[in-house]
């Protein structure tokens, strides 16, 4: 092959025969220091091609330039499937990943800002109480003392010295701001006994071995009301003893330990929803009452900057706190308040001036996540990196999209590359090279569809090209509701103490900018009523392992038909059991360590790759076997299990709704890893649909849609209201507001600004009214239609 010439790679990234995932061979050319968007239906090829490619394969080199030594304490990471890469630079990755939902972290430790605020107040705090450490709520304050070597006089003795760390940490919760505890009338009901199933925990049923043993210990026919406090600390607290019941050696322990082991300890996520149902509503958390919630201790708290300590200036939202620092005139520090400033007020420009330093990092939305990481490069001086942006306008309204292409293409004027994947036509609109891939998604998608400019791909015929002008008209007629689910006095967060009623027998939109109280009032008061089901943003988590048939559950009826069937145990159609290829042990792929070099990856040579015992594949339904099942698609699987002698109907419903969210192009067999986040979260919102709830509350549905996607959406969701069903939607998308029965408008602002319901009513009313954000943009909206 022919050596580039020189200015080829540096004007341009060279991509020639990507593979990875569902890519057929792509080759492209993408010019550097230019504004990039790349384009498609979900699963098209978009993610694979920007991030599992270009931005992995870019990461990998950098890692490459460590020591070995280094290396090793590193993740390892694999070449991509790839003929040729070059021209690449260094790519800074800006996801949709939550940030981490450690406690100590917050929206200050997370951008450095706290950081900077501990410097400003052990210099200019009144009283001066040490060094930034005491300012800090993740490190301890410690005294003590210990030995020292010393050389004195060319001797070496050893001293006794005392030592002292001043930190700020509350020494009662620890840093994190709460204590919890648990909430006695969701563990039982006090007026019965424990034989007339006084306990609500999720598996403690008095009539099998737990009665057994709890009747050991304490009494079974007295109301726990009338319990001694000596019975009531057996029951709840009691350490793990052994006992005898029945004769039989068994092991008594007291209800709340066995909790913490049995259900605390698990991931919130891969609990059952019944489980963390109850979690949920038993464990109650408080502000600590040492230090107020404010993580910090007494001494921290005590030195002040004009009247206000530390933690008060934590807890002002992030624009009034610019204003105060903005106040802050001292010679010796001004280098530093410029840089604190900077980011502060990038904080704002960015649409999250709402927040405050004190917010845990752990509750921010997608959209919020990715908008604060951005924050740190903002201010950065690097230019000629690569920056890889994943659906920015996640959690953006119209009004905040406008400053976040602002915010794009500042970091493309510093010289940078900026390569965005998305799917909102008012982000596509600023770019300057287009790359849309598909035709279709997973197998039929992979593939350069056009590039070149917008302008050019309005006239490409392509699926994004015909649908790139598509505008939704204000439905003709409206549904009457059917009821109302009443909140009273909502003042959580921002919230004002508002009343709302939210219609129900409707597709009711709850809108409002960033920030304004949506996901606070409808998560918040709406979400835990009983026969509510919210599908959130939250990620999926699943193993290497896991793929839609067992993150669904349709393996099961599939493997219990299977084993009907043929006359054996189900566990032999588990690749995770009893069926696994004893070579690969169920992977389909042999993993083989060469030390500092990354883990290399092939297909097992024993079952190809199907993950299964030979043995196992002899077995067949309708004339597969279970690894042909696991090839099929959604849609086809579907067919397959619909009648005949494959006939499942539980897989065929489960299947139903699978399709009915537009993934029927996705193989059952499909790792979860392999998903993009559209997928995913209309993976979710299929489980949901299987659960067959009266209320759904989906946020932001739109998520990771494609233009010709949301139509589909639309459709999805007028089904389910006509089949009787209520619908609820968090959504910024103006296709989404105008096809609504009811809208709540939530606003003025964001923040303190917010928190007020500005406007109830139909979508006719909205736009004839004009009198709000959200209004003037769908007036626009419905006006180009």
């Amino acid at each position: 092959m022919t050596a580039p010439h020189p200015a080829d790679t540096h004007d341009r990234i060279r991509v020639q025969g990507a593979r990875e995932h569902n890519l057929k061979d792509v080759s492209v050319d993408l010019p550097k220091r230019r504004l990039t968007v790349f384009t498609g239906v979900s699963g098209s090829g978009k993610s694979s091609l920007v991030f599992a490619t270009i931005a992995a394969e870019s990461q990998r080199l950098i890692n490459e330039t460590y020591s070995a030594f280094v290396q090793g304490f590193m993740p390892s990471q694999s070449r991509p499937d790839v003929d040729v890469l070059e021209g690449l630079t260094t790519a800074i990755i800006v996801d949709q990943e939550r940030m981490g939902a450690n406690p100590r972290s917050t929206v200050g430790t997370a951008t450095d800002v706290n950081a900077m605020l501990r410097i400003v107040f052990s210099r200019l705090g009144s009283p001066r109480i040490g060094s930034p450490n005491a300012f800090s709520f993740n490190v301890a304050s410690i005294s003590g003392a210990g030995a020292v070597t010393l050389e004195k006089g060319g001797t070496t003795v050893k001293e006794r010295r005392s030592f002292e760390i001043l930190g700020g940490m509350c020494p009662e919760c620890e840093g994190r701001g709460t204590v919890s505890d648990f909430a006695l009338d969701e563990l039982y009901d006090a007026d019965k006994t424990l034989t007339e199933g006084a306990l609500k925990v999720p598996g403690f049923s008095m009539d099998g071995w737990y009665g057994r043993i709890f009747a050991v210990m304490v009494p079974m026919d007295t109301p726990i009301r009338d319990f001694t406090d000596e019975q009531l600390h057996v029951l709840l607290h009691n350490e793990p003893v052994k006992v005898k019941a029945d004769g039989v050696n068994v092991t008594y322990e007291g209800l709340i330990p066995r909790i913490q082991k049995s259900m605390l300890s698990k991931d919130r996520e891969a609990m059952q929803s019944h489980i963390r149902a109850f979690v949920d509503r038993a464990i109650v958390f408080t502000a600590c009452p040492s230090c107020d919630g404010t993580r910090l201790n007494e001494t921290a708290r005590s030195s002040k900057i004009r009247g206000l300590s530390i933690a008060d200036a934590c807890a002002m939202q992030i624009s009034d706190l610019a204003e105060w620092v903005r106040e802050i005139d001292d010679p010796g520090l001004a280098p530093l308040i410029e840089k604190l400033l900077d980011t502060l007020d990038s904080f704002v420009q960015i649409g999250l001036g709402y927040l405050s330093l004190d917010r845990p990092a752990g509750t921010l939305s997608g959209g919020e996540s990715q908008r604060t990481k951005m924050i740190r490069h903002l201010g950065s001086s690097i230019t000629d990196a690569t920056y890889v942006f994943d659906e920015p306008s996640i959690g953006l309204h119209p009004h905040d999209i406008q400053r976040m292409n602002q915010l794009l293409l500042r970091l493309r004027d510093k010289g940078n590359t900026v390569l965005v994947v998305e799917h909102k036509p008012e982000m596509i609109e600023i770019a300057d090279h287009v790359v849309d891939l598909g035709p279709g998604a997973g197998a039929q998608g992979g593939e350069i569809c056009f590039e070149g400019s917008v302008a050019a791909l309005r006239e490409s015929g392509t699926r994004t090209g015909i649908h790139l002008d598509d505008r939704a008209q204000l439905k003709p007629e409206t549904r009457t509701g059917s009821g109302s689910i009443a909140v009273r006095g909502a003042d959580r967060h921002n919230l004002q103490g508002i009343d709302v009623d939210v219609p129900l027998g409707v597709l009711c939109v709850v809108t409002g900018v960033a920030g304004s109280g949506k996901s606070t009032l409808i998560h918040g008061y709406v979400s835990p009523q009983e026969g509510v089901v919210a599908v959130d943003q939250g990620a999926i988590k699943g193993s290497r392992r896991s793929n839609p048939a067992t993150y669904t559950g349709l393996l099961d009826p599939v493997r219990t038909a299977f084993a009907k069937a043929n006359g054996v145990k189900p566990a032999l159609f588990s690749a995770n059991s009893e069926g696994a290829c004893p070579e690969c042990k169920g992977a389909g792929v042999i993993f083989t360590d060469l030390g500092m070099m990354a883990t290399m990856e092939s297909p097992c040579e024993v079952c190809e790759g199907k993950r299964f015992a030979a043995e196992v594949l002899e077995y067949t339904l309708g004339g597969k076997n279970i690894a042909e099942v696991l090839d099929l698609s959604m849609a086809d699987a579907r067919e397959f299990f619909a009648g005949g002698e494959s006939k499942v109907p539980k897989a065929a419903k489960i299947l139903d709704r699978l399709v009915d969210v537009g993934l029927g192009y996705l193989t059952l067999g499909q790792p979860l890893s392999t998903l993009s986040g559209g997928e995913r979260q209309r993976l979710k919102l299929a489980i949901h649909m299987i659960e067959d709830a009266d209320v759904y509350v989906l946020d932001e549905p739109t998520t990771g849609l494609h233009l010709a996607d949301v139509e589909l959406l639309l459709g999805l969701l007028d089904r389910l209201v006509d089949a009787g069903k209520s619908v609820i939607v968090i959504e910024h998308h103006q296709a989404v507001m105008a096809h609504a029965d009811w809208i709540i408008d939530i606003g003025p602002g964001a923040g303190q600004q917010g928190g007020t319901v500005v406007f109830e009513g139909t979508p006719q009313d909205l736009v004839a009214g004009k009198a709000t954000l959200t209004a003037q943009h769908l007036v626009e909206y419905v006006g180009a239609a």
